[in-house]
């Protein structure tokens, strides 16, 4: 009764009054959610200030990130208008690489240089592809004096360049375009003249060598299989007195020579006793010269007889004479074929278009 009295008194019909009521009550439930919103908005407040102060006491937190032996830096364009890392330094190189060259009219600071290419860094932490840039040095005047950018130093010329293709593949139209139109925008800064290429020659350039590295990038497996499963303790011994090492992921064991990574196994438990061992070579990686695959077959056939095993193939099948041969064959056409590509097995260019 009292009800109707209202709806009368306010002249509403049944279907207002409900209306009403329906958002009454919205109004109320928005309230409550904005009330318990506020509060658990200044908790999460609290505990985060709570964790910055633990934090800023706790030395080992902020440790890491002062240590530098701990900052990956992969070869680009410096982040800091100082100089370039050590990690950065590597040769440019035409067969996998689009240069680009800026001649000045006279030589220009270092620091100059550097300071401009300091805002490339925030492209560059979003490119796939490789940055580098190199300056002839003014006072050498010579093609030996090509160096990283010092800040001390004078240039009489710039070259920018970007890696065509790695193993992700051929590098592409929208980050090529980019890289350009930066060292176009670069040249006219620094009042320089410019020679580049084409970015249609460019990208026909990154498609031949990304083909010819899915050709070439090839992984070789040799697996020993164990007549019983080796316990983790002995097959370690064995590994180590046939000169090999322990990953430092503890699971892999690696073969080096003169410093450098031949081969290495895949991965193993090293809960479990091991009951098969695989040694893969990345070919295109390693030297013609260091028999990367005889030195591997060599050291499976040691590991096969002195754990009471055999070499097998993928299958399970004993791999045979002829089957080795086969193998032997298709690797000196392998090496010769990069070769005439300019980019040799072992070399740097090969580590950089293979990684």
């Amino acid at each position: 009764m009292y009800v109707e009295q209202i709806m009368t008194s306010l002249g509403l019909s049944d279907l207002q009054f409900a209306l009403a009521f329906i958002g009454l009550l919205i109004l109320i439930l928005v309230v409550i959610l904005n009330f318990k919103y506020a509060r658990a908005r200044r908790q999460a407040k609290e505990q985060v200030q709570l964790s910055d102060d633990h934090f800023g006491r706790d030395s080992s937190f902020t440790a890491g990130f002062a240590d530098p032996q701990i900052v990956r830096a992969e070869p680009s364009f410096t982040p800091i208008p100082t100089a370039l890392s050590s990690a950065q330094k590597f040769t440019i190189d035409p067969r996998i690489d689009c240069v680009i060259t800026l001649r000045f009219d006279q030589p220009i600071a270092g620091s100059e240089i550097l300071e401009e290419i300091h805002e490339w860094i925030e492209a560059q932490l979003a490119a796939s592809s490789r940055w580098v840039c190199e300056g002839l040095n003014a006072a050498q005047g010579t093609t030996e004096g090509w160096e990283v950018l010092k800040p001390g130093s004078t240039y009489s010329e710039l070259q920018l360049a970007i890696q065509l293709a790695s193993r992700r593949g051929a590098i592409g139209v929208l980050e090529l375009s980019d890289f350009c139109s930066r060292a176009q925008a670069l040249a006219e800064t620094l009042g320089s003249q410019i020679d580049m290429p084409s970015v249609t020659t460019m990208l026909e350039s990154a498609k031949e060598l990304d083909v010819m590295a899915a050709d070439s990038d090839i992984q070789l497996s040799i697996n020993v299989l164990f007549d019983e499963p080796c316990p983790w303790g002995n097959f370690d011994a064995l590994m180590r007195r046939c000169g090999f090492k322990l990953a430092r992921n503890g699971r892999q064991f690696e073969f080096f020579s003169n410093g450098s990574l031949v081969f290495n196994s895949a991965d193993l438990d090293p809960n479990s006793p091991v009951s098969q061992l695989t040694l893969l070579l990345e070919v295109p990686l390693v030297s013609r010269e260091e028999r990367a695959f005889e030195r591997m077959f060599g050291e499976a056939v040691k590991l096969a007889q002195a754990a009471h095993g055999r070499i097998v193939d993928d299958n399970g099948i004993n791999l045979s004479e002829a089957a080795v041969v086969s193998i032997r064959q298709h690797l000196d056409l392998l090496y010769v074929n990069l070769e005439k590509s300019g980019v040799p097995a072992g070399s740097s260019t090969a580590s950089r278009l293979f990684s």
